[in-house]
């Protein structure tokens, strides 16, 4: 790894895979935590060849059996086998009968004879077999499975438990949905949100629009991204043939999941307009464009194109049998129907007061033709403005007023409120988190999140179906960090959504913390061990330097050693901060009793480890559009920097710096593309005036106070990954050092890496 992208807290240690004890030792760690859970006397095991056993014919229980039967056989090693017959009271083994719970509720009887599983319908049964998987741990050495004796029985909290996939930003593998999917069947979610099409691309196979794939399906990155080492451009992009999504559906269906297709309209609508320039509402750009944020482009309304609409949601309603369809209807820009004739014409000539009743017209018009098919409209919470459709569904994610005003008017709403349900939010303060939006949302705020508004009354809160995290995926641009974003915060989500809130506990959540993610392990599903992790803050050096050690979630105990070894659950305890001599190696990593969460962390107690900060680790100037960014440009390891900036105003300090003496800083700056729509913001953003054409960065003390330093960007404007500038600034006093640039243009943004001090002893 290059000097320049290793952080002073590097990574020393792989991220745990839990041992088989880890999981044995907590004999009833079942989570999302059932309705009620009551221990019994003795303990099953289940041996290879044994039955699981089903009625004869009942498909259905089949099903959830053969699941059953996988899934111990991939995690656990151990292949029981499904066999059809009339279980009777000498029958061992795992007995799945109909009877008792309907709906997605279950009772699970174990034994030290037999495991029964009863539910009147399919879902029941399939969550009584997660339940059984999750109790099933190898015996000491392995094989065969001990399940502690137990009843539970159970019934989920709400009925919608879901997950909203962007795909349309970032195209993910099927391979990594069908993953995550198995990850969301082990936590009892039920609905897979698929989020298809959006201005940066449209993935869906259509076949009566080829030109949606073939071209509204690609696009180019902006900036470094964008081009090949030879200067060609990329095509980046990808396609699910309808052929893929049903088999999507289907994989997802045998877990108990059904697929929500969305397709956006009436904005959101890039990269329909740029595939069929007649949809839109202006001339099209004749590419897919690559900006994040909010296009203007919007579907006209044309009796042309929603005929366009309706045929595309006949192919998309053959392939996903869901009884609701996704609509989006947020963000709508309303500036191009506001200056063109022909929409003010149509306002007039449907007798309508103002464009946001025309999305209205224009949402009620689709949900027509889907109500005619048998299926229900679902859209953000923008589809109130104006008069809301008479069967739709409100999706809430701008706070809980959506949700609050769909309620009141007799109308279902789902829950799925940023930033806390946002899961392309970081999940911690620490510099090694994934990229993604600014604001925090952490394990802890999903798991404590009221999904019951106090503005309801209790016939009200009927109409609330339940929850749902979303990942947009702006900034997420792989499948792993994908994965990486939505583990272990889906297991606090799912808790939230199945629990019955007066029986939720974070403490009783945080104690069943090692055998989920032993759980997610055993699925190949990555979680973030970053939240977990030490991180550490030093104090200005001298004789010897001050540590505090501190995790974000203050989970477990933080373990640490000096003298080089690895932590283990017996190393000292941090209870305060230390005071290390210079040169020490200080490692640390945090353990739930014995077991160890996330990775062990190391650092070199130096001054100049003392004196460095990630652009994470310093105050913004102002918070008014946070994003923690990806440098476009990879450096010759195939690394990339993360910058946390303000995109409205970059501009970072670093408080009360002791300038008695002056310093040398060494400030590592990267740049980025500004590919961001900013909606209805016309005016350009303020840039500080450059007197080079490259631009400059600016030192000073205090953001309103002298300039004490200005470097060209020279070098660093050729090269599109990260850059070390040195900085000789003059003596001062103590007081504030603000870091910002200065150019000719918006783009390309500059933005701070990391600051490094080194005090003058004289001047």
């Amino acid at each position: 790894m290059s000097s320049i992208l290793r952080s002073a807290a590097a990574i020393v240690a792989a991220a745990v895979v839990l041992p088989a004890p880890a999981l044995a030792a907590q004999a009833f760690a079942v989570t999302p935590a059932p309705a009620r859970l009551t221990p019994q006397k003795g303990a099953l095991r289940l041996g290879a060849g044994d039955a699981v056993w089903i009625a004869p014919g009942d498909a259905e229980a089949r099903l959830a059996a053969q699941w059953l039967v996988d899934t111990i056989a991939v995690t656990r090693g151990v292949r029981l086998v499904v066999k059809e017959g009339a279980a009777t009271a000498a029958t061992g083994g795992v007995v799945l009968t109909r009877g008792g719970p309907e709906g997605e509720g279950y009772t699970l009887d174990v034994s030290s004879h037999r495991a029964e599983i009863r539910a009147k319908d399919r879902a029941g049964l399939f969550y009584g077999a997660v339940s059984l998987w999750q109790l099933a741990a190898p015996s000491r050495g392995g094989a065969p499975l001990r399940v502690q004796a137990v009843r539970i029985d159970d019934a989920p909290r709400f009925a919608w438990r879901g997950l909203m996939l962007d795909t349309a930003r970032h195209y993910r593998s099927p391979q990594v949905i069908k993953r995550i999917i198995d990850g969301m069947a082990s936590l009892k979610l039920n609905t897979l949100h698929w989020h298809l099409t959006d201005d940066q691309g449209w993935r869906l196979e259509i076949k009566k629009y080829p030109k949606l794939t073939e071209h509204g399906a690609w696009r180019q990155p902006a900036g470094a991204a964008g081009l090949t080492t030879s200067g060609q451009a990329v095509r980046y992009g990808g396609v699910y043939t309808q052929d893929q999504a049903r088999e999507i559906v289907a994989y997802a269906a045998a877990r108990n999941i059904t697929v929500v297709p969305e397709i956006e309209m009436p904005g959101h609508a890039q990269a329909a307009i740029s595939s069929y320039p007649a949809l839109g509402t202006r001339p099209a750009a004749e590419k897919v464009m690559a900006d994040w944020g909010v296009y203007p482009d919007i579907f006209n309304v044309d009796d042309a194109t929603f005929a366009f609409l309706e045929d595309v949601l006949d192919e998309v309603m053959a392939i996903f049998p869901s009884p609701y369809i996704h609509v989006g209807g947020d963000e709508a820009l309303k500036t191009q129907w506001e200056a063109s004739p022909a929409i003010q014409a149509k306002i007039k000539a449907l007798g309508l007061p103002d464009e946001h009743a025309l999305q209205s017209y224009f949402i009620q018009r689709i949900e027509k033709h889907l109500n005619a098919k048998g299926r229900r409209l679902i859209g953000w919470d923008e589809i109130l403005e104006g008069g809301l459709a008479p069967n739709a569904t409100v999706m809430s994610w701008r706070g809980l007023e959506g949700a609050v005003a769909a309620a009141k008017q007799g109308h279902d709403t789902v829950l799925a409120p940023g930033p806390v349900l946002y899961f392309d939010h970081r999940q911690s303060t620490s510099p090694d988190e994934p990229p993604g939006r600014g604001k925090l949302s952490t394990l802890k705020t999903v798991y404590t999140f009221d999904a019951e508004p106090s503005e309801l009354t209790p016939e009200q809160h009927k109409h609330v179906l339940g929850v749902e995290a979303t990942l947009f995926s702006e900034h997420i641009r792989t499948d792993e960090r994908a994965v990486t974003m939505l583990f272990p915060r889906l297991a606090a989500l799912a808790e939230n959504a199945w629990t019955p809130r007066q029986d939720q506990s974070w403490d009783r959540f945080v104690d069943r913390l090692p055998a989920t993610l032993g759980r997610l392990s055993d699925l190949d599903l990555v979680h973030d061990s970053v939240p977990f992790e030490p991180q550490a803050a030093f104090a200005t050096p001298g004789e010897t330097i001050g540590v505090q050690l501190d995790t974000g979630l203050q989970i477990g105990q933080v373990r640490y050693t000096t003298d080089g070894g690895e932590p283990t659950p017996v190393s000292p305890a941090y209870k305060a901060p230390l005071a290390l001599k210079p040169g020490v190696e200080l490692k640390a990593r945090t353990f739930l009793d014995q077991y160890p969460l996330g990775r062990t962390r190391a650092w070199a107690v130096t001054p100049e480890t003392a004196l460095t900060r990630r652009s994470q680790q310093l105050a913004r100037c102002t918070e008014n559009l946070l994003l923690n960014l990806e440098d476009d440009g990879a450096n010759a390891m195939g690394e990339r920097g993360t910058f946390m900036l303000d995109i409205l105003n970059p501009c970072w300090i670093w408080k009360n710096v002791d300038l008695t003496n002056g310093a040398r800083l060494t400030v590592t700056v990267g740049q980025l593309p500004f590919n961001f729509q900013l909606g209805n913001k016309l005016d350009p953003l303020p840039v500080r005036p450059a007197s080079r054409p490259e631009g400059e960065l600016e030192v000073r003390f205090g953001c309103k106070g002298p300039r004490l330093a200005t470097v060209p960007l020279t070098e660093a404007a050729r090269n599109s990954a990260l850059t070390e500038l040195q900085v000789d600034v003059p003596g001062r006093g103590v007081g504030d050092l603000c870091f910002t640039f200065a150019s000719r243009a918006i783009e390309p943004m500059w933005a701070l890496y990391s600051v490094r001090i080194a005090p003058n002893a004289t001047r």
